[in-house]
Parts: structure tokens; C-alpha cells; sequence
């Protein structure tokens, strides 16, 4: 896939970037990840959960990862690659954050509430995998469609995770399991930040090259 995705800057290999059916999947995923940071938020308040916290933050950043998207569907190459660079940095920030909140937790030694995480993990989950379903096949193209199956894909894997910290925190009393998790899912968005903002800037040192040459001349 990355291959592909490399070097398809939206000039005719993949979908249309303003096509009905992609902004009808949008605006659903973002119905659901607005609603599932609500829920998620509430929840790692509940809990004590750091891992629901990296979860619920996952959300929200999805949420605005789409509106963000929706916004700039119609726009020009260049501000869909500056909007697609935004929220790989956004995404990085989000990692750092979570990052930070392990540590926190993990000087307190308090464990999280399991029979919360379970639950709410279950659910989160669901509400991703109908997500990366809808967005399975839109998610070659350039960065900012890129950024969109990678938010959607790193979440489900995330919800999966969060419900073996809950299992984990339930078998051994120990907050351990939790804050494991939420530091492998902050890598994971380190990760993925770091892919959609390298994507983004060679799509913008592409976009730029041709003014340039163009002013030399």
C-alpha cells in the first residue's frame, strides 16, 4: 500500500477526491468518532483508565480529522496537503500527550477500573470496525485520504488493545497493563503521524517545484 500511495498525488490514479460517496462516509465517521470521544472521555474519567484516555483522545482527533477532510474535499491540492500536514502534527501532539499521562499515572501506581475498560472497549470497538469498513476503500490516494485510513485503522487496533489492558489490570490488580497499552498506542500515532507528515511534504515539495522552475525560467 505504500508504494502506491507514494506516488499517487491525485492526478488520476485513485478516486476523486470531491465523489458523493466518500463525503457521505465522512460525515458517518465523524458522527461516530464525535460520539465515541464523548463516551470514551467520560469513561477514562471513571475509570482511572490512562489507555481509554489515549482511546477517547484517538477519537477526538479523528472527529476532527474528518471535518477537517469534509472541509477541504473541494479545495485545491495544496490546501488538502497543508490541511493533511496539520493533523499529522496534530497526531503527533495527541502521542506526545498520552505519552506524558502514562508517566503521570504511572507515579500514582493506582490501578484503572476494569470492569469499565471492558465494556466501553467493546463498544469502541465496534464503532471502529464499522468505520474502517467504510473507509477501506477510499484510502489510496493522497495524504489527506491517507491520514483518514490510517486514523481509522489504528483506532480499531487500539480498541483491541485496550480491552487486553483490561484484562490484564482485571488478572493482575496492577495498573501495568494500562499504561503498557496507552504507550504503544501513543507509538502507534507517532508513527502514523510521522507517515502522513512526510507524505504531505512531498506532496507540497511537488506542488512547489513547478513555480519554481517556472519563476528560474
Amino acid at each position: 500500500m505504500a508504494s502506491c500511495c507514494d506516488h499517487d498525488h491525485d492526478h488520476g490514479g485513485g478516486p476523486s477526491t470531491t465523489d458523493h460517496d466518500f463525503r457521505r462516509v465522512l460525515w458517518i465517521a465523524f458522527a461516530v468518532n464525535a460520539g465515541m470521544f464523548a463516551t470514551e472521555a467520560a469513561s477514562s474519567l471513571a475509570s482511572g483508565s490512562t489507555a481509554l484516555l489515549a482511546d477517547s483522545l484517538d477519537f477526538f482527533a479523528d472527529a476532527a480529522n474528518y471535518a477537517i477532510t469534509l472541509f477541504v474535499l473541494a479545495l485545491g491540492a495544496s490546501a488538502r496537503s497543508h490541511a493533511a500536514l496539520v493533523k499529522g502534527l496534530s497526531m503527533g501532539a495527541i502521542g506526545l500527550w498520552v505519552v506524558g499521562s502514562a508517566l503521570y499515572k504511572l507515579s500514582l501506581g493506582t490501578p484503572p477500573d476494569p470492569l469499565i475498560m471492558g465494556p466501553v472497549g467493546i463498544l469502541a470497538l465496534a464503532a471502529n470496525l464499522s468505520v474502517a469498513a467504510l473507509v477501506f476503500r477510499h484510502r489510496e490516494g493522497d495524504a489527506n485520504r491517507q491520514s483518514v485510513w490510517l486514523c481509522s485503522r489504528n483506532d480499531a487496533i487500539g480498541n483491541v488493545a485496550v480491552m487486553l489492558a483490561a484484562t490484564g489490570v482485571f488478572a493482575s490488580g496492577s495498573a501495568w497493563p494500562d499504561i503498557l497499552v496507552a504507550v504503544v498506542m501513543a507509538g502507534m500515532s507517532l508513527a502514523a503521524a510521522w507517515r502522513v507528515v512526510r507524505r504531505a511534504s512531498r506532496e507540497l515539495a511537488a506542488l512547489r517545484a513547478p513555480a519554481a522552475h517556472a519563476s528560474a525560467d
